[in-house]
């Protein structure tokens, strides 16, 4: 079941469905690299029988192919036989397969809580992978609570290259606004992708390269889960209609599934723009929200206090409502060559663009860090070891906090306003930043050169 909650502990409110729903919508809802696929096996092991021959068992993974023209009573096991939704692949996955999804667009059932949701897992060896079939774009479109969903304590799932897209543009301002205090209605409060991992913990979940857009609440939502990625993102114009407090991408409450203290939750390359608030938080009767990234509560897990460090890196983050990013009552994270650039959209939220509050071992490191003239740059809300330092910050900038060697300059982005921040010759940002050692390569893949790092998302040579 995918379940929203909120934390009514927190001040940032997180993406919650109405536990009443429980008995209504079933089944909704990494330190892993971009590997190549390869065909996966499992052998059974072999047995002598007196004269008899070896006799052997073997398992090959396999290929589901999903079309919009394709008919769910085929074999799914040819292009040209292919299925005609997702969750029909879905249903038969088993470790190692994979779903090709070919060009269509693929939209939920009347009553179904998502387009597809996912349940069946892989393992460690053998990750199932619904990718988009090479050369092609499809399209999951919904008015229900999820685009897709990981729920049921799943695990080794990829999802990658697919363009989900929520019900904002069937929704007035004013609908919403009628709806604000209906918890029930999936119209305003969908996701995108929603990892739910409350009853049972999800774990070893990788998001790539996917456009994630135009849903009511989340963009890509993730509660009580571990060993999580989400790499080269482009999620916008969500959590714009929901009566719940959501963001772009949310890690939310953090889950222990083992006593590994590395990296273990990744939000990493990603665009994050145009996610924020016009309807209050039914938990506070304020706009709470609405930011690009935001790790929340990871210190009230289900299993405890998330020991698990996260790293945020290399994210451009811009005109959101609330932060570009921050962390609020988390720990053990570090934020490092960031991009933010006039977060703070909503008049109300006025703490920052990159930010912690109330967290503790966190680190914020070579980011750019564009204002308005007047408006804060960062907080520093009852946090303790929370350090900022090689960050640039420009001027007129209100910044609360300052490290010893953040600088203050114009980074001399190519054209903002088109959405372009890579840097010109006279950046201030050039060579000014910190060799960060477990961050080799910039937004776009391009080494960082050793010694002093550009600062931001971008690398200029």
């Amino acid at each position: 079941m995918m379940i929203y909650g909120f934390s009514f502990l927190s001040l940032s409110a997180s993406l919650i469905l109405p536990w009443a729903l429980t008995g209504l919508v079933q089944g909704e809802r990494i330190t892993e690299s971009l590997v190549r696929d390869v065909r996966q096996s499992s052998t059974v092991q072999e047995m002598r029988l007196p004269s008899r021959k070896l006799i052997s068992a073997v398992s090959t993974a396999t290929t589901y192919y999903v079309s919009g023209n394709g008919n769910d009573r085929n074999s799914g096991l040819t292009t040209s036989s292919a299925f005609r939704t997702i969750q029909r692949a879905a249903d038969l996955t088993n470790p190692g397969d994979t779903v090709l999804i070919m060009n269509g667009v693929y939209k939920n059932s009347r009553n179904a809580g998502s387009v597809v949701s996912i349940e069946r897992s892989g393992n460690a060896k053998a990750w199932i992978r619904y990718k988009a079939y090479p050369g092609h774009s499809p399209k999951i479109q919904h008015n229900t609570w999820s685009g897709i969903g990981l729920s049921n304590g799943v695990s080794y799932i990829e999802i990658n290259g697919l363009e989900i897209i929520g019900n904002n543009a069937n929704i007035s301002l004013g609908y919403a606004l009628s709806q604000k205090w209906n918890t029930s209605n999936p119209r305003t409060n969908g996701s995108c992708i929603s990892i739910e991992g409350r009853d049972r913990p999800v774990h070893h979940i990788n998001i790539l390269n996917n456009k994630v857009h135009n849903c009511g609440a989340g963009g890509i939502s993730v509660i009580g889960a571990d060993y999580v990625k989400v790499d080269n993102n482009t999620v916008f114009n969500n959590s714009w209609y929901s009566v719940y407090g959501n963001s772009g991408i949310s890690l939310l409450m953090n889950c222990n599934t083992d006593n590994n203290r590395g990296y273990k939750m990744f939000v990493t390359n990603n665009r994050v723009y145009n996610n924020r608030m016009y309807i209050p938080w039914l938990g506070s009767g304020t706009i709470s929200d609405g930011n690009g990234i935001i790790v929340d509560i990871s210190k009230l897990g289900k299993r405890g206090a998330y020991r698990g460090r996260t790293l945020i890196a290399n994210n451009i983050t811009y005109r959101n409502g609330g932060s570009g990013i921050h962390t609020h009552e988390s720990e053990h994270i570090d934020i490092v060559n960031n991009t933010a650039y006039e977060n703070g959209q909503t008049p109300t939220l006025k703490k920052g663009q990159i930010y912690a509050g109330y967290s503790s071992d966190v680190k914020i490191f070579n980011n750019i860090i564009y204002t308005k003239p007047g408006q804060k740059a960062n907080s520093n809300m009852k946090n303790t070891n929370v350090t900022y330092d090689y960050n640039l910050y420009t001027k007129g900038a209100v910044i609360t906090v300052m490290g010893a060697n953040d600088i203050i300059g114009d980074p001399e982005f190519v054209n903002p306003s088109n959405g372009d921040f890579r840097l010109k010759a006279r950046s201030a940002a050039i060579n000014s930043g910190y060799y960060w050692k477990d961050l080799k390569t910039d937004c776009t893949g391009k080494p960082r050169r050793a010694g002093r790092y550009d600062i931001g998302a971008y690398e200029y040579r």
